[in-house]
């Protein structure tokens, strides 16, 4: 589970820091996902893209997950 940060009187997800450096991790079947930077890549998934801001992890992903079908999938169909 995510670790939540407090700022003064607020909790932020640490998923949604717009000013926050990120990565895109993907798992074996495809899938990609934004992921902080300083947190622990969880098993099963690779880093294809380091330390970039939220918006470039973005745009990597709309331009590499193109089909959202797990490949087990994809190959099936």
């Amino acid at each position: 589970m995510a670790e939540v940060h407090r700022n003064a009187d607020k909790a932020t997800n640490p998923f949604e820091d717009e000013e926050g450096r990120y990565g895109v991790v993907v798992n074996a079947e495809g899938q990609h996902s934004i992921w902080p930077q300083w947190l622990t890549v969880p098993a099963g998934w690779e880093t294809v893209l380091e330390d970039a801001t939220r918006e470039d992890c973005r745009a990597y992903v709309e331009t590499h997950w193109t089909d959202m079908r797990p490949v087990g999938i994809r190959d099936v169909v």
